[in-house]
């Protein structure tokens, strides 16, 4: 393993909750990396399988990896609840002694040039600062199936950020779409945000993407709240959504997408508390229905270049 020259020293938390499945490949692929974390925390939110057991294993074998445990909540959570035990990891670190900062999910299968190409690139671009990979999951065949996330967001599976940037945009929203806000919030302080497709930042996601631990149904409502909550406007929600019909399930999940959003406009659940974040929202939407999301993503950087503050 490279020995982590101090400007590229970074700190992985990952929430975990009864990943026994899934989480052996993705201790293993961190282990494999190139350029390790020097500090791994998860946190095991209560997990009732065998997770415990096979963390024991791993922190025996890698003194860089801390296990933070949490009592059992009865469920799965995600959204909110994954962002709360993300914080319980957090809260054991200083962050003033890592350049980097990444929320690691326990389902994910990294190559081992990951984090030192995504360093590589954003070193190369002080702006960046959200950043990850592409992703895919193993479709019925066992074939490849991209999760289609753009170039302008980075995935809240692994995402990858500077610690001024994390600390500049106050952290992550403990709401659903807080790795779509962190994105958006980041831009406008003149940050970049985006994700790179290239072999050496591919990674398997063992478990899909808008899955949910009641069905992929419900994380596709999900999803429509948490569009709502970000301030989404009605027309591009329902474009986007209408692009969603054509990934499984086909058509249904759109329509699904539609129902979460429509139905928390119905009911006047409360959105994100900063009205001027909603607003610039709103205005890269209305681009990016015109030119598309990239180019959208590019104008708004260009345009908020003047206010970005490294320090």
């Amino acid at each position: 393993m490279k020995e982590t020259d101090a400007s590229r020293a970074y700190v992985v938390i990952s929430p975990c909750r009864n990943e026994a499945d899934f989480m052996r490949r993705t201790l293993d692929s961190m282990v494999a990396q190139a350029e390790r974390p020097r500090l791994w925390v998860i946190v095991d939110d209560g997990s009732t399988d065998a997770t415990p057991d096979i963390l024991a294993e791993y922190i025996a074998q890698h003194d860089w990896i801390r296990v933070v445990p949490k009592p059992d909540r009865g469920h799965r959570a995600v959204g909110p609840g994954v962002i709360e035990a993300f914080y319980a990891g957090l809260e054991t670190v200083s962050l003033s002694d890592y350049t980097y900062l990444c929320k690691l999910d326990l389902d994910l299968d990294l190559p081992p040039t990951y984090f030192a190409g995504l360093m590589d690139r954003m070193e190369a671009d002080p702006r960046m600062g959200s950043a990850s990979g592409k992703t895919w999951y193993s479709g019925p065949q066992g074939q490849k199936i991209s999760e289609g996330i753009g170039d302008e967001m980075s995935i809240g599976a692994s995402k990858f950020m500077r610690v001024r940037c994390f600390e500049q945009i106050g952290g992550f929203a403990r709401e659903v779409m807080w790795d779509g806000l962190d994105c958006h919030k980041a831009r406008q302080l003149g940050w970049k945000a985006g994700s790179w497709d290239a072999p050496e930042l591919e990674f398997e996601h063992l478990r899909p993407m808008g899955s949910s631990q009641q069905s992929i149904f419900a994380g596709r409502r999900r999803h429509g709240f948490g569009q709502y909550y970000m301030g989404s406007s009605p027309v591009y929600l329902v474009a986007s959504a209408i692009n969603k019909m054509r990934q499984p399930p086909l058509i249904t999940g759109g329509f699904a997408i539609m129902q979460g959003y429509f139905g928390a406009m119905l009911r006047r659940d409360a959105q994100h508390g900063d009205a001027d974040l909603r607003a610039f929202i709103r205005a890269y939407q209305r681009r990016a229905l015109r030119v598309g999301k990239a180019r959208a993503a590019a104008d708004i950087e260009a345009d908020q270049a003047g206010v970005w503050q490294a320090e």
